[in-house]
């Protein structure tokens, strides 16, 4: 849910802002200096909206349109064409998210919803509010690149670009600019065309960068940090299966989950699903060491049918089974209540007693823990400390640690770092692909109105030679498009909130 305080904050910001501005303006004696006093810096408030506006970044701008005009004569014609792509890929999309979230809506198999390509992001439900700063930071970053696309295309078709300017809307903040109509209108559909995909474009463009920065981040952080040594702890959840005093810490490498290897977060990941979809491991113990003196217990059912013999509650036994031998070829189920980290500290694992007796020159037997379903017993290597001994459901321990690949060379250097950078762009993607899609979408208020538009007058000019039909077309088709945005917008929100 989102945070009370945080809703609290920004509502008394609100008023108080709303609330200044409202006695300044009916002032007698200080409306004129400060209206004054907003215009000449380009401010503009109204109730939850705040708007900057500025002409410092023309020159930069224009600038920026004469660098290389063949360069950019062939970048904006690849946008020109991204754009149109990208206008009927983003209908198949959000036609294909509309039946995954229909479908989902009739099923409770999650899978689904994680199939989605797209998903409405809401602030406490499917987005952290640990993680704000970089939804915003983020948002605003696409946003001024989606911006800066729009004046250098409209700079480079002789359009005049009056302003650019940023605001903030409840707490989303966004950028625009203010392009000269008369000269838009006078240009041709396809400089128009040129214009209005430049934004999606760029978008796209910021989308592959962040993505590539991403996937060269090790090489980039090489000299400071290491990587495929093992996955590095940045942060452990107090309270958790995986704190305490013999669990894991800020700092720790772990190198190994039971017998599986970890080399950096994605081989921890898939490790523990691993061992969630497999059978509980077993460990070699020499049959000397089962002795009747360690706290044996009577074996009883659990509720889901397995076998307990720990009735102590001790938080250092554990129920172990194993086969004992009873005849030529027969065994027989023992359960014994032993001591876990005496039992399992340096032995070998195993799945049966043929696996045993292929790596131990003494009799050895294969004991597994006897646990609920679904339950595991896993060690966690995370050298030079002990064995962290976890109980419980894999996913649990997933979710009690936050881990990166990276493992700082000296030890001056940030652990939180890497996982900045790598967080911040994973945002840029998300965020910078969703505003390439969406505003390519023929929907009203969007870069996909205008684009359709001027798709239409350059396309049907000699097929349908009037233009109030061809208006006409161009309405029903944004008015679907809109329909189609709307219906993905409200179910995903509903699916969100009121799940």
């Amino acid at each position: 849910m989102i945070p009370v305080p945080l809703l609290v904050c920004a509502m008394a910001a609100w008023c108080a802002v709303y609330l200044a501005d409202t006695l300044l303006k009916s002032s007698v004696t200080h409306r004129i200096s400060y209206e004054s006093w907003l215009a000449s810096r380009g401010l503009m408030v109204s109730p939850f909206h705040v708007r900057w506006q500025t002409t410092m970044f023309n020159r930069l701008f224009a600038y920026c349109a004469r660098i290389n005009p063949r360069a950019l004569y062939l970048w904006f014609n690849s946008g020109l064409v991204f754009g149109i792509v990208a206008m009927l890929g983003s209908v198949v999309l959000l036609i294909k998210t509309l039946q995954q979230t229909l479908a989902q809506m009739t099923t409770d198999n999650p899978r689904i919803g994680s199939q989605q390509a797209l998903q409405v992001v809401v602030p406490g439900f499917n987005l952290p509010t640990s993680q704000l700063a970089y939804f915003f930071i983020a948002l605003l970053l696409s946003g001024v690149i989606h911006e800066l696309g729009h004046a250098v295309a409209a700079l480079r078709e002789q359009v005049r670009v009056n302003g650019f300017g940023m605001f903030v809307f409840v707490l989303y903040p966004g950028a625009f600019v203010d392009l000269f109509t008369t000269h838009l209108n006078l240009i041709t559909p396809t400089q128009q065309l040129r214009i209005f995909c430049a934004g999606v474009w760029h978008n796209f463009v910021l989308c592959l960068s962040a993505i590539a920065f991403l996937f060269l981040l090790p090489v980039l952080l090489f000299p400071m940090y290491s990587t495929g040594s093992g996955a590095l702890v940045t942060d452990v959840v107090q309270g958790s299966a995986a704190d305490g005093p013999r669990g894991l810490s800020v700092g720790d490498i772990v190198t190994g989950l039971e017998d599986c290897p970890v080399r950096g977060v994605e081989e921890w990941s898939s490790c523990l699903a691993h061992l969630s979809h497999t059978p509980q491991t077993g460990y070699c113990v020499p049959v000397s060491g089962l002795q009747p003196s360690w706290a044996h217990g009577r074996a009883f059912k659990r509720l889901d049918g397995t076998m307990d013999c720990c009735s102590n509650n001790s938080l250092t036994d554990l129920c172990f089974s194993y086969n004992k031998a009873q005849g030529k070829n027969t065994r027989e189920r023992e359960y014994a209540c032993m001591p876990v980290r005496k039992m399992v500290t340096g032995t070998q694992t195993c799945h049966s007693d043929d696996d045993c007796a292929a790596h131990s020159h003494t009799a050895s037997v294969c004991v597994t823990p006897s646990l609920e379903n679904q339950t595991r017993f896993i060690r966690v290597t995370h050298p030079p400390n002990t064995h962290m001994l976890f109980v419980g459901y894999p996913p649990h321990l997933q979710y009690a640690v936050s881990l990166t690949n990276f493992v700082p060379r000296f030890g001056f250097l940030l652990l939180d770092l890497p996982v900045f950078l790598e967080t911040f762009c994973k945002y840029v993607v998300s965020l910078s692909g969703a505003l390439a899609v969406v505003n390519s979408v023929p929907c009203f208020a969007l870069d996909g109105q205008w684009m359709l538009n001027a798709l239409l007058e350059a396309t049907l000019v000699t097929v349908v030679t009037d233009r109030q039909k061809r208006e006409l077309i161009g309405f029903f088709l944004l008015l679907a498009g809109s329909a189609l945005l709307a219906a993905n917008v409200a179910l995903g929100l509903w699916m969100v909130t009121a799940r």
